[in-house]
């Protein structure tokens, strides 16, 4: 069971990497400092791939922790 889950976690951490990396950054660097009120009123709905990356990220991410949280638990 140990090394299911450090295997999964492993391919998870590194799965979640690449994800993260193929998403389009959100902010424009230093100029994101202005203020959130363009963010705010002029937010637009995610569509195709990048909800796509989002929600894989969002569920790669849950695994990571989950494998992670069990791992511990193990160790106890």
């Amino acid at each position: 069971m140990h090394t299911f889950l450090m295997a999964t976690a492993i391919m998870s951490s590194i799965l979640l990497i690449i994800v993260v990396l193929l998403q389009d950054s959100k902010s424009g660097g230093l100029s994101g400092l202005t203020g959130g009120a363009e963010e705010l009123f002029g937010k637009q709905k995610v569509r195709g791939a990048e909800l796509v990356l989002q929600r894989i990220t969002i569920v790669l991410g849950l695994i990571f922790f989950i494998s992670l949280v069990c791992l511990t638990w193990l160790k106890l």
